[in-house]
């Protein structure tokens, strides 16, 4: 009856009932070893679809060396090790649903009749068997689809976080690169970059404009610093020494207000990377990879720098645009498209990824994991509060002209007291997202704004529990003083979020702010205008304030009517009382 059946179905309705080669099933299934199982069950016994042998080590290394095996796949959206043996390790690729099911319907071509292999028992000789292309077997698993291909529109096929990441804007599920060791800069990239001998070496310094004492890799730049001091010393003795390149990309300039003089900007980060720690840079560019400026003049130095075997490594801090600056290298240089995954999510590149056929000659240009600043204060953001923060478009300024005794809040998270002041009054202007909420108000009134607006109207954070969650509220004193009323004189910073620009024709002391444990920076004004028109104190207009007001509004409502329902039901309880006892008197 069962082969009766089987010769009566369509091969549209036929489904393989196996997925792996006649060849590999005799090698690897059908050994010495599963007699005895073989004997006990009718059935064929499948190897597991997923296996622990095939999860590979849990590493950031990617594909930078060139003695990493060919049989490591690494996604090239991130430089994580691709598998698709656990779901729960990072790595994990699907194929796309289109092509396995173009797969399938190839395959109905090499359809074998499983009676013509006398090898096959019996109670199975009845069905048909797939017999996969040579090429789509791991010669070290004997297993299919372990190496992952270019899909059909010829973009290489990514791991299932930079999916989520390209597709939905975040990560799926979090807790799975955590099984990832930290990066250790110094054991990958930094000891190369300190090798006397070996490949010309670049290092391309990538700093995000908006955010630049807080993404300015210090660390790096004291590495480099100290490198070419010695190596250069050991050049000029006669020994052999590799002197690293240093370029500093300044990315993101399209979100600076397009007032700022460039002449102006090129000094004042000259000047905050001396104080980071680099002693010298061989060349600075400004650039903004979604408008396209500055990126050829980068491609053509950097190019000129390594030569023809030269190694550029692009090193910078988490969410400070390297991956979408190579995207824009790959676009200009020659029109080879890369696909390096890009996200306003840190920490968005896992592992070293290599980028092949971007630079001349053998040149080889390599993205590296975000360095981690444990003193940014996106660091302790959810999410959806990182979006919040995250400066997307030009930054315009917002201007108070305050006094001493008041106080201006940016969101939950950072705050500035007006302490002491020789004028009269001064000019403070915020540079942040214009998504983050502010307030102006009297400073004796800024702990009743703390407990009754954090989480709620003042966000980030969102929601009162994360208040809680985002640390201690500490103040730091800062004297500050100003030479002109027309514009800023210093900035104070704080990494992750903005600025507060501070103008005033005299001294003031001033009190900041934030969570235990963020990096502030006093500073040299980075953009001395101000807005044209000032803000009122209060809160400003904005979509989380009017949320908030609403959901007030709501509750307030909705509390205010139970309230009359209760005091009409014990009223009317009470006229029944009443018309009760009158009943019993009489």
């Amino acid at each position: 009856m069962l082969a009766k059946a089987a010769r009566e179905l369509s091969s549209s309705k036929l489904k393989p009932l196996i997925s792996l080669s006649l060849s590999s099933f005799r090698s690897s299934t059908w050994t010495e070893t599963n007699t005895s199982n073989r004997s006990k069950s009718p059935f064929l016994l499948l190897p597991p679809r997923y296996s622990s042998t095939n999860v590979p080590p849990l590493t950031r290394d990617g594909n930078y060396n060139d003695a990493t095996p060919s049989t490591v796949s690494v996604c090239p959206g991130c430089g994580v090790h691709m598998q698709n043996s656990n779901p729960k390790h990072p790595g994990f690729f699907i194929r796309p649903s289109s092509i396995e099911k173009q797969n399938n319907f190839l395959s109905l071509r090499n359809l074998v009749p499983i009676s013509q292999e006398p090898e096959l028992i019996d109670s199975i000789k009845h069905g048909l068997i797939l017999e996969p292309n040579s090429s789509d077997i791991n010669p070290e698993t004997g297993s299919s689809d372990l190496n992952p291909k270019d899909d059909e529109t010829g973009r290489p096929l990514v791991c299932a976080r930079c999916h989520s990441l390209r597709h939905y804007g975040r990560v799926k599920d979090p807790t799975v690169e955590n099984l990832l060791p930290d990066f250790d800069f110094d054991h990958t990239v930094g000891r190369r970059l300190g090798s006397a001998s070996g490949a010309r070496t670049v290092v391309l310094l990538v700093v995000d404009a908006s955010d630049f004492d807080g993404s300015f890799p210090k660390r790096v730049a004291k590495l480099v610093s100290r490198t070419i001091d010695e190596n250069n010393t050991a050049w000029k003795e006669g020994r052999s020494g590799n002197v690293p390149r240093v370029v500093v990309v300044v990315t993101k300039i399209d979100l600076l207000p397009s007032s700022l003089s460039p002449t102006r900007f090129e000094q004042w980060v000259r000047q905050r990377a001396r104080e980071g720690g680099l002693s010298k840079i061989t060349k600075l560019h400004f650039v903004s990879p979604v408008k396209n400026w500055g990126i050829k003049d980068m491609v053509e130095d950097v190019a000129a720098m390594a030569g023809k075997r030269g190694q550029v490594w692009a090193v910078g801090s988490q969410n400070a645009g390297k991956s979408t600056l190579i995207n824009a290298v790959g676009k200009v240089f020659g029109g080879k498209v890369w696909h390096l995954t890009e996200a306003p999510v840190p920490g968005t590149t896992l592992g070293i990824v290599r980028v092949e056929g971007v630079l001349p000659f053998e040149a080889k240009l390599f993205d590296t994991p975000g360095l981690l600043n444990p003193h940014q204060i996106t660091t302790r953001l959810t999410r959806e509060e990182q979006k919040l923060v995250q400066i997307s478009k030009e930054l315009k300024p917002r201007t108070y002209r305050i006094k001493e005794g008041y106080t201006v809040h940016i969101g939950g998270l950072m705050r500035l007291d007006i302490d002491e002041s020789s004028v009269d009054s001064m000019y403070v202007t915020v540079w942040a997202s214009s998504s983050v909420p502010l307030h102006m108000g009297k400073k004796e009134n800024a702990y009743k704004t703390l407990e009754e607006h954090f989480g709620t109207r003042l966000q980030p954070p969102i929601g009162e529990k994360r208040v809680e969650e985002m640390g201690k509220w500490v103040r730091k004193e800062f004297r500050v003083s100003g030479s002109s009323w027309d514009a800023s004189s210093v900035d104070i910073a704080v990494s992750g979020l903005g600025w507060f620009a501070i103008g005033l024709k005299g001294n003031a002391v001033l009190g900041v702010w934030t969570h235990e444990g963020i990096d502030l920076f006093l500073r040299d004004s980075l953009v001395p205008q101000r807005a044209r028109t000032f803000e009122d104190s209060g809160f400003t207009v904005s979509k989380i304030v009017a949320k908030a007001d609403r959901d007030f509004n709501k509750t307030h409502k909705e509390e205010t009517q139970k309230k009359r329902r209760s005091n009409k039901k014990s009223t009317s309880d009470s006229v029944s009382d009443r018309e009760s006892c009158q009943e019993v008197s009489l």
